[in-house]
């Protein structure tokens, strides 16, 4: 008989004691039986991803919580239900694997692979409306919940939109899957494609050598007789991750494991809690305190020590390595000043916690035509202020956390490309925030392996 009964540290916990909580970012449907009607439909599909894939990745996060991995997470602000092609999906999963490729050469440990994919349709929003030209509508938050056309009947949740997000989130899982396993994954490819990148990049002369040296790495490997057939050369582990926002079909995903009989979200692999979500008496972190799930906590300028104690008690009262994922998204200008403390009390609290930089979120500013935009400048200096708190602290920083996209869009400025205010209106497409475009998230990946061969070494010479 499979087990079915959580252990006594969950007691009073179930998939809907977050119903009796408080809840913030949660919108309002209008028509209760048609969300009840959509919630008992899914709670009777397939799960998207499975309890040893989860427990697969907490392992490696517990890794990299120990600096023997790093991670990289990223993908779209939030996922549209129209770009739902498998170009879309293809161009972005790839760029991941050429970032994974340069920032394992310089780290010199495996790279964990995250993506923001399949299911990110649901984002937090700083305030319920908005108004254009003297109108007031509810806000945009995301495709799984409204639509982002600026009409009274796209704006209103719709219940049925959590079916939609469902289904194509289990196309792009079949796609990640198939990507992964089938051989687009091959590592000499994924490097073949760096080097078109180094030769087209304006800053080709500062990327070559590292090219080269991963280049003579590959040869000598070939050279040594490694096998080329051999899984680490042709395939890639990907797990999928996204903020549990939308409560009502996170718990109709949430299922018991037969093998463990403890209960997961199978959602997603990796699921987190926003800056405006992470209230400790709150429904979310009710939810998530349940679940098996590794989980992520993003940690801003607002965010006290007190509050994040008390949230490592109530979702990692074991204190489970690879559980709790902390994600600073402090901005460029406060990086310094506020994550150095919370760093401090966490590593005199004991607790085992990966740390990883978001580095947008902080630094998205608006343009004098009201744009929202993200500085390539701003973005690299947070990281590279949150890799100098590290080696300060002479810790290694667990990985990074960016919104990105495998398109050739306009919305970041800066970069080797120059992109401009001006450059913006050229291939804005983002419904949320501004992500980087492949080019600048690969010279992202390079000028992130120039600050980890030396900041991550020389953190775990220290510390080891």
């Amino acid at each position: 008989m499979h087990p079915t009964r959580e252990p006594a540290s969950h007691a009073g916990w179930t998939p809907s004691s977050w119903r009796s909580h408080p809840i913030r970012q949660a919108p309002h449907y209008t028509d209760a039986a048609a969300l009840d009607a959509v919630e008992a439909r899914l709670r009777r599909y397939p799960p998207l991803v499975f309890a040893g894939e989860t427990r697969r990745l907490k392992a490696q996060l517990a890794k990299a919580a120990r600096g023997e991995a790093f991670v990289l997470q990223g993908g779209a602000c939030a996922e549209s239900f129209n770009e739902f092609t498998a170009d879309i999906v293809r161009d972005t999963f790839r760029v991941l694997l050429q970032m994974a490729v340069v920032l394992t050469f310089a780290a010199k440990v495996p790279v964990i692979k995250i993506g923001r994919m399949a299911g990110q349709y649901a984002k937090p929003r700083s305030s319920d409306t908005e108004t254009k030209d003297g109108v007031t509508l509810p806000c945009y938050r995301g495709d799984i919940i409204n639509g982002p056309e600026f009409t009274p009947e796209a704006r209103i949740p719709n219940p049925a939109r959590m079916e939609t997000g469902f289904f194509q989130s289990a196309g792009v899982m079949n796609l990640l899957r198939a990507f992964a396993s089938g051989g687009y994954a091959n590592l000499h490819e994924v490097h073949r494609w760096n080097l078109g990148f180094v030769e087209r990049s304006p800053l080709a002369a500062r990327y070559s050598d590292l090219a080269q040296r991963i280049d003579e790495t590959l040869s000598f490997m070939g050279a040594c007789g490694f096998n080329q057939s051999a899984p680490q050369i042709n395939e890639t582990e990907f797990y999928t991750s996204h903020e549990a926002l939308l409560l009502p079909y996170e718990q109709a995903l949430t299922r018991v494991d037969s093998l463990s009989g403890q209960w997961y979200d199978c959602s997603a692999h990796f699921l987190w809690i926003g800056d405006r979500t992470r209230q400790p008496e709150g429904a979310h972190v009710e939810f998530l305190r349940g679940v098996h799930n590794p989980i992520g906590i993003k940690v801003g300028p607002s965010s006290t020590i007190e509050d994040l104690e008390k949230l490592l008690d109530i979702l990692n009262p074991k204190d489970e390595a690879g559980r709790i994922t902390l994600i600073s998204r402090m901005g460029v200008n406060k990086v310094r000043d506020h994550l150095p403390p919370l760093l401090d009390a966490v590593r005199r609290s004991g607790r085992t916690v990966t740390w990883l930089c978001d580095p947008m979120h902080g630094n998205t500013i608006s343009t004098a035509d009201k744009v929202k935009t993200r500085s390539f400048d701003s973005i690299l200096g947070e990281v590279r202020g949150f890799f100098d708190v590290f080696q300060e602290a002479n810790l290694r920083p667990g990985g990074i956390h960016i919104e990105m996209t495998g398109q050739d869009v306009t919305e970041c400025v800066g970069g080797a490309q120059c992109l401009t205010e001006a450059d913006l209106a050229g291939r804005y497409e983002t419904f949320c925030d501004p992500r980087l475009n492949a080019e600048q998230s690969l010279e992202m990946a390079f000028l992130l392996a120039e600050e980890l061969t030396g900041h991550y070494r020389t953190a775990g010479e220290t510390t080891a």
